[in-house]
């Protein structure tokens, strides 16, 4: 059983923005810290963000340290990444994972291009 489901992608311009959410079922992010990582077509996973237990800590990869932002609502049980300024080296299948552990999910795809 998937523990989380990743969405919010789509095809976007350069420039433009999006808000990616990842839900999870049967999976508390409240207890655990997260990580969103992205492949893009023929590369490896690449580490993007990390989000602690309670929201407190994020930190981001170069390529998008000031562009992206990662939150979370516990209520909700659901955590964030919000993409603006998007590149075209910024498509990807996009996912959340736990920290050191392969995504579980199928992620979500991420295109930007005119």
């Amino acid at each position: 059983e998937v523990p989380w489901t990743e969405s919010g992608g789509g095809l976007v311009q350069p420039g433009g923005s999006l808000r990616l959410s990842c839900t999870a079922s049967g999976f508390s992010f409240s207890r655990h810290n997260m990580n969103w990582v992205r492949q893009a077509p023929g590369k490896g996973l690449e580490w993007v963000a990390t989000i602690n237990t309670d929201g407190s800590f994020t930190s981001y990869a170069d390529s998008v340290k000031g562009r992206f932002t990662a939150s979370k609502d516990d209520a909700k049980n659901t955590m964030y990444l919000q993409l603006t300024r998007l590149q075209s080296d910024d498509t990807a299948l996009y996912y959340c994972t736990q920290p050191g552990t392969r995504p579980p999910s199928p992620g979500t795809q991420v295109t930007v291009s005119s």
